[in-house]
């Protein structure tokens, strides 16, 4: 496997940190996010260019608060602390942070007091954002203050002869001026960082990991007709040819014409597939089922069992998927996450399988994802598909699944995305679906009272779907699709839209 340095985040549980990781990777060099009490030997095995270390909700002088191992202050590795991190490095290192009188939420004036190399090409003043009730009141000997705000005198900081820096406010998010140029003086000036993350190299250093880790073995693919699972096996199977066999379960959770439509893709794009039909199986062991968890759990232990058993026939050792890094941290498969649902490829397999797993896109977010599937020639309708879970329309009709219940909601789900498309919207959305509500309300139609199911509709707007806003749909539309609904859907008397954000709520209801 080819090892390359890389820039590791500390994670004290911020909201930001995958952003901080996608900023890094944007300015051309590979991040890694890790735990806060990653050791000082675990750093120094890994030969980081630098530390960051996040923000997090914590605050420093809390019992049992976040904070790094104080040995790496001594490895004379660069350290920029955002936020939190700011307090860490002022408090372990002999100064005082407080509760502000006067909070510091959103937009403030930054005031460059010092010229330093992390501002190098920077104007003397600009925006910053700030999301901080805690500063620092006194800062540790040997440091100084290389800029203020109005409510933080210590807004950046750094060490007079280590390269240790901090700075209040969050240059990650979009909301800050020149936040990405300040990132990028961090790394390439003080840290020294070189560029070693391009797709075009990703493919091929992934192609040749792939080729080590698989031998002369065999490899059955989950192939599901999304994006990852696509594009997972297009990239393995240019490294290792017949070796690959992709499966494409029917588990009769699809939506309408799901099957034909992408059979033919994968036709389109030469890629070997066996579909199998396990509709039964699936349905019969989630009768009776309500819990999402469980549903997720119990559709994670089929899928393998059906994969295990196509293996077999096959000779296959190994299992390929299209995991996520957001699927990762969702089910904390890194350590320190918490467990936000379980995705069925990650958290909902089986402890022990027959297959060793196969995860090329492990360390990618969906849209470096996309980039990768244009580099191999993956048509734009498959890349621009809309994501589609693995546990299909079970996790979209909230509470026990129904073969009843899968008809209505395919119905409702199809009219919905085949307005989005008829209307020019698909393409503007990241992702759309409907969901069956587990209640009924009182109607009228063609003055008879009615008493019928509940549809929600859904579309959101991101980029990599770990925060999402929910997507400002023309009401003309939304009218057009909900009088469609329950004009065609029998059983559907009312339609709702949701306008939850990511967080409070994730992106499927289940």
């Amino acid at each position: 496997m080819v090892v390359k340095r890389s820039v590791l985040i500390l994670n004290f549980g911020s909201q930001y940190v995958q952003l901080i990781a996608r900023r890094v990777r944007e300015l051309g060099v590979y991040s890694e996010i890790v735990p806060y009490h990653i050791s000082h030997e675990e750093v120094r095995e890994k030969n980081p260019y630098c530390l960051i270390f996040s923000g997090g909700p914590a605050s420093v002088y809390e019992q049992d608060a976040p904070l790094p191992k104080p040995e790496l202050y001594n490895l004379n590795i660069p350290i920029l602390g955002i936020c939190y991190g700011l307090q860490t490095i002022v408090h372990q290192l002999g100064g005082m942070v407080k509760r502000s009188q006067k909070q510091e939420y959103g937009r403030a004036k930054l005031r460059v007091l010092k010229e330093d190399p992390l501002f190098e090409g920077l104007p003397r003043e600009f925006d910053v954002w700030m999301s901080h009730a805690d500063k620092a009141v006194k800062l540790p000997e040997n440091f100084l203050s290389l800029a203020s705000s109005e409510n933080s005198p210590y807004a950046v900081i750094k060490h007079k002869s280590k390269p240790i820096y901090g700075v209040q406010f969050h240059p990650e998010v979009a909301h800050t001026q020149y936040g990405k140029e300040l990132l990028a003086n961090f790394l390439f000036r003080v840290s020294n960082a070189e560029k070693n993350w391009e797709m075009g190299n990703f493919i091929e250093e992934k192609i040749e990991d792939i080729r080590q880790e698989v031998g002369k073995g065999k490899v059955i693919c989950a192939l599901s007709g999304g994006v990852d699972s696509t594009v997972s096996a297009l990239l393995t199977y240019k490294a290792i040819g017949k070796q690959l066999h992709c499966i494409f379960v029917d588990h009769g959770l699809l939506r309408k014409g799901e099957v034909e439509e992408v059979e033919g893709y994968f036709r389109k794009m030469g890629l070997p597939f066996q579909r199998v039909d396990a509709k039964e199986v699936f349905l019969q062991r989630l009768k009776g089922i309500e819990d999402p968890e469980e549903k997720r759990r119990l559709i994670g232990h089929t899928f393998i069992e059906v994969f295990e058993k196509e293996a077999k026939s096959f000779g296959a050792e190994f299992l390929l998927q299209g995991t996520l890094y957001p699927d990762v941290v969702e089910s904390a498969g890194i350590p320190g996450a918490k467990v936000i649902k379980t995705h069925h490829n990650v958290g909902g397999l089986p402890e022990r399988m027959n297959l060793r797993l196969v995860e090329p896109l492990r360390e990618l977010f969906k849209d470096e994802v996309r980039m990768v599937g244009r580099l191999l020639g993956v048509p734009e309708e498959v890349l621009m598909r809309h994501p589609f879970p693995g546990p299909g329309l079970a996790i979209r009709i909230l509470g026990e699944v129904k073969e009843e219940d899968l008809e209505i909601l395919r119905e409702a789900d199809y009219i919905f995305i085949q307005e989005l498309k008829k209307w020019g919207l698909y393409n503007k959305v990241w992702q759309a679906f409907a969901v069956l509500l587990p209640v009924k309300s009182v109607g009228v139609m063609g003055d008879v009272r009615t008493y019928e199911r509940v549809v929600g509709l859904r579309a959101v707007d991101s980029s990599d779907g770990m925060t999402a806003d929910w997507s400002r749909l023309p009401y003309e539309f939304l009218d057009h699709v909900m009088r469609r609904i329950i004009n065609e859907v029998k059983g559907v008397n009312r339609v709702v839209y949701d306008i939850s954000s990511k967080p409070p709520a994730t992106i499927e209801w289940e």
